[in-house]
C-alpha cells in the first residue's frame, strides 16, 4: 500500500511500485486533466507540481513521490498564480485543441510563482519543455505577460 498526497487530500493506494504517477492520477484517482502526451518525459503534456516544482508524471514511479505534495491542473487555480493564469488564458483565447494546455498552465503557474516579471527569455525558457502540436506559443507567451502584469 502507498499513501500520496495529491491537491491536498491523502490517498491510499494498492497499486505496484512501478506504476507511472500518470495512471495513477488518471486511471485510479480519475483525475483526468493531466495528459498522456508521448510517454517518454519529452512533451509536457503530463506536467504536474511537486512540493511547486514542475515534474512529468509519465515517468516518475508512484513509489519515488514520498511525502512530497502533488499539485495537479485541477486544483492549481486554488493557487494565486494558477487563478491569474487560467483566468489570461481564457482572456487571451490561448487554447486550440487543449490538449496540451493543462501542462502549459502547470508550467506557466511555476514560472510566475518564482518570477513574477519575466521576459520573453524567461517565458520561452521555461515552458520549452512543453510542446504546443497547434503552435499557440504566442498567445501562450502573451497570456503569461498579462498574468504577471496582473499581479
Amino acid at each position: 500500500m502507498i499513501t500520496i498526497r495529491i491537491n491536498n487530500e491523502s490517498h491510499q493506494l494498492d497499486v505496484t511500485d512501478d506504476m507511472p504517477l500518470l495512471w495513477v492520477l488518471r486511471d485510479i484517482l480519475g483525475l483526468t486533466g493531466t495528459k498522456y502526451g508521448c510517454g517518454v518525459a519529452q512533451c509536457g503534456a503530463c506536467t504536474i507540481h511537486i512540493d511547486g516544482i514542475p515534474t512529468r508524471a509519465c515517468q516518475l514511479p508512484v513509489s519515488l513521490i514520498g511525502d512530497r505534495h502533488i499539485t495537479t491542473i485541477e486544483a492549481i487555480g486554488n493557487t494565486r498564480e494558477g487563478a491569474r493564469i487560467q483566468a489570461v488564458w481564457l482572456q487571451n483565447q490561448v487554447i486550440q485543441c487543449g490538449y496540451c494546455q493543462s501542462g502549459q498552465i502547470m508550467a506557466a503557474t511555476a514560472l510566475l510563482r518564482d518570477n513574477p516579471n519575466p521576459t520573453d527569455d524567461d517565458i520561452d525558457d521555461a515552458m520549452s519543455g512543453n510542446i504546443c502540436r497547434c503552435g499557440t506559443y504566442v498567445r501562450i507567451r502573451e497570456a503569461i505577460h498579462q498574468a504577471a502584469n496582473n499581479a
